[in-house]
């Protein structure tokens, strides 16, 4: 079980798994067994995640830019069967994230279908963390017309969204090459966005640190989650590892650190002697 394993040891899992591994490949160069390895995750995900909920709030912002990311669970959406729909959660899965443009702290994250339901209630909690008024940046997709302003009065919130035009490719880079980027366009679409803010480029890039850093959203490879629990357990652990341990190259410290969450630089060994003191409140 994951509770005899030594602290040195669920550091060095732990690693692993935020440093792109896969939970096979972290079995066997650890050594430890599969399934302690994921209730190891279940445990440490879900302290993660109370942690964020509790610590990340009243984030004076002024920037704030989301995106989603796609992955799949338990399968490709193809070949989701309405019967295994009907058990479980699977195919097609996005992650909402609302990213600080100034400090990179990710803000609010949440998984879950891409349509303006899950869309609106990401921003509402996004909202909720956020102190005095923002510039939010969204892609074009119609959801966000709908979800912001349900999420945010117009009194909190310049919104505007960068709409990209992209271009045909030929047939054989469409699998493995997203399409040619031909222009984008700027369209305010609350209050008094100012031009040279309307942006994406932080929140799309911390995706890709995303796919870098976490193998489940690897593409084609047979990496991807298997359950939408585990999903939801390595993507609260990558954000808090995010915002307090790794280190922002242009920022030379944590997001959260530039935010004035904390004072110190955390590391995994933080993070695990952290979700053991929450399992030990939870068990008493």
């Amino acid at each position: 079980m994951a509770n005899v394993l030594s602290i040195e040891k669920k550091v060095a899992v732990i690693t692993a798994l935020v440093e792109g591994c896969s939970v096979r490949s972290t079995a066997r160069m650890m050594g430890v067994g599969r399934n302690t390895i994921l209730r190891l995750l279940e445990s440490v995900g879900q302290a993660c995640a109370e942690y964020h909920q509790r610590v990340v709030c009243k984030v004076p912002a002024r920037r704030v830019q989301v995106d989603e990311i796609w992955s799949f669970v338990g399968a490709k959406q193809k070949n989701v069967t309405p019967e295994r729909a009907e058990r479980e959660v699977c195919g097609d899965v996005w992650t909402f994230v609302g990213i600080d443009a100034d400090t990179k702290l990710v803000i609010s994250w949440m998984v879950g279908k891409r349509d303006a339901g899950f869309a609106t209630e990401f921003l509402q909690d996004l909202q909720g963390r956020l102190k005095g008024r923002v510039q939010l940046t969204t892609d074009g997709h119609k959801m966000y017309l709908v979800a912001v302003p349900d999420a945010f009065a117009e009194s909190d919130i310049d919104y505007a969204q960068l709409i990209k035009i992209y271009g045909e490719d030929p047939e054989a880079e469409k699998r493995y090459s997203p399409a040619q980027c031909r222009g984008i366009e700027k369209r305010a679409i609350i209050g008094d966005p100012d031009p040279a803010h309307i942006s994406t480029s932080f929140v799309e890039r911390q995706n890709l640190t995303m796919r870098m850093c976490m193998r489940r959203f690897t593409r084609l490879t047979n990496a991807f989650s298997k359950k939408i629990e585990n999903h939801e357990h390595q993507i609260a652990l990558f954000y808090v590892w995010y915002n307090f341990v790794r280190i922002h190259q242009t920022l030379r410290v944590t997001p959260a650190m530039q935010a004035g969450i904390t004072g110190k630089l955390w590391s995994i060994w933080d993070i695990v002697v952290m979700a053991s003191q929450v399992a030990e409140s939870c068990a008493a």
